[in-house]
């Protein structure tokens, strides 16, 4: 039986590890195209520069915000984990 909480326990990290890394990847790659894209539009008529600039800053909290859910959604898994609050409870009830 303890095997089974410390499997639910260690695929727990493990999610919550690909979550953080997961969730890092996607947001580095959006900063990276809108960064690139951003650069490319204002060359092409800078005297959009300061409209897309606001634009660029509106977007890019909202992908840190998307991160920073991730990241709080595994630190919830980490820290009351309700798959594993049942599997304790099933316990409970076998004994």
């Amino acid at each position: 039986m303890e095997a089974i909480i410390s499997n639910i326990s260690g695929l727990t990290a493990v999610a919550a590890a690909l979550l953080i890394g997961l969730g890092a990847c996607g947001t580095a790659i959006g900063f990276g195209i809108l960064g690139g894209k951003f650069l490319e539009s204002s060359a092409r008529q800078p005297e959009l520069a300061t409209s897309l600039m606001i634009k660029m800053f509106i977007v890019a909290g909202l992908l840190d915000a998307i991160a920073m859910i991730g990241v709080g959604v595994a630190f919830w898994l980490m820290t009351s984990n309700p798959i594993l609050a049942t599997a304790l409870e099933l316990l409970k009830t076998a004994h």
